[in-house]
C-alpha cells in the first residue's frame, strides 16, 4: 500500500514546480504518439516479414496485433517514466492483475493456445474433412478460439480448439487418393473363383477405380454363414462416396445377374424331442 501511495503522490504537481510539470507533461505526450507511430511501423514491419514467409493470415494478424499491443505497453511505461513516475509499483499492479485475468480465462487461453498450434503445425485447412473432438464434418471456418465444421447432415457445429488438440485428428482429405474397404459376403455353395473375377471385373469397368495404386481382390474369411471377399479399390478423395455407392450397386446388381448368392446370417435349430420317460425322469 506505500509503495502505491508513494507512486500516485509521486505524480502529483504539489511536488513539482509549474514549468517542470509543463515540460515533463509536453515530453511524455510526445513520446506517447511517438512511440504509438513507431509501434504501428513495427507491426507493419512485422507482418510483412510473416507474409513474406506465407504465414497463415489468420496467424498473421493475431501475433501482430500482440506485438502491437506489447509494443505500446511499453510506450505507456516510457510515457510515465518521463512524467517521473515510479512504474515498478506500476508494472507489479499489471502483473498482478494479467495473472488474476488469465486464471480466470484459463479455459479460453487454452483454446487460444491450441488455436496457434493448429494454424502453426496445419493439421487441417478450410474444405477438409476431418474426424475431431467427436464430430465428423468439413472444416468451414477455423480461427484463434474454435473451429467451425459442417456435417454431413449440414449442421453447423462450433468446437473449442483444446477440444480438437486433446484428441486424435483424422484428416480424410489430407491425401489425393483414398483406399475402399468393401466386404463382399458371398454363399458357401459358389465358386470362388467365379466371385473373384466378377468382382474385378466390376472394378476394371468403373471409371472412378484408379489403376495406380492397383486394386486388392482377395478371400478375406470363411465366416458363419458366407465367404468374405475383401474388395479394396484405390480412387481419387472427392470421388470416394460417388465410387462408394457405385460399386455397392453394381456389386449387387452383377451378382444377381450370375446367380451368386449375398447371404444372410442365419442358424440352424435342431429340436430334440424327449420321449415320457426320459420326461419322468
Amino acid at each position: 500500500m506505500e509503495s502505491i501511495n508513494s507512486t500516485f503522490a509521486a505524480i502529483t504537481p504539489d511536488n513539482w514546480d509549474l514549468g517542470d510539470y509543463a515540460m515533463r507533461v509536453l515530453f511524455a505526450v510526445v513520446i506517447f504518439f511517438v512511440g504509438k507511430w513507431l509501434s504501428g511501423i513495427g507491426r507493419s514491419i512485422f507482418r510483412k516479414i510473416l507474409e513474406a514467409r506465407k504465414v497463415d493470415p489468420v496467424l498473421i494478424s493475431f501475433s501482430s496485433n500482440i506485438v502491437y499491443a506489447l509494443l505500446i505497453v511499453m510506450v505507456v511505461i516510457a510515457a510515465l517514466e518521463a512524467l517521473g513516475v515510479d512504474t515498478t509499483s506500476a508494472v507489479a499492479i499489471v502483473g498482478a492483475s494479467t495473472l488474476a485475468v488469465g486464471l480466470a480465462l484459463q479455459g479460453s487461453l487454452s483454446n487460444l493456445a491450441a488455436g496457434v498450434m493448429i494454424i502453426i503445425f496445419r493439421p487441417f485447412r478450410i474444405d477438409d474433412f476431418i474426424d475431431a473432438g467427436g464430430v465428423t464434418g468439413i472444416v468451414t471456418d477455423l480461427n484463434i478460439f474454435e473451429t467451425h465444421l459442417r456435417t454431413p447432415d449440414n449442421k453447423k457445429v462450433i468446437l473449442p480448439n483444446g477440444q480438437i488438440t486433446g484428441g486424435a485428428i483424422t484428416n480424410f482429405s489430407a491425401n489425393d487418393t483414398r483406399r475402399m474397404d468393401l466386404v463382399v459376403g458371398v454363399s458357401y455353395d459358389d465358386d470362388i473363383r467365379k466371385v473373384k473375377k466378377v468382382l474385378c471385373e466390376i472394378l476394371e469397368n468403373d471409371e472412378g477405380v484408379l489403376k495406380d495404386p492397383a486394386y486388392s481382390v482377395g478371400l478375406l474369411e470363411m465366416a458363419d454363414s458366407s465367404v468374405n471377399f475383401a474388395v479394396r479399390p484405390w480412387v481419387k478423395t472427392p470421388e470416394y462416396w460417388d465410387v462408394f455407392f457405385r460399386l455397392q450397386e453394381a456389386i449387387k446388381l452383377r451378382m444377381d445377374e450370375e446367380g451368386i448368392t449375398i447371404p444372410f446370417p442365419q442358424q440352424d435349430v435342431y429340436m430334440h424331442q424327449m420321449d415320457a420317460k426320459e420326461g419322468s425322469a
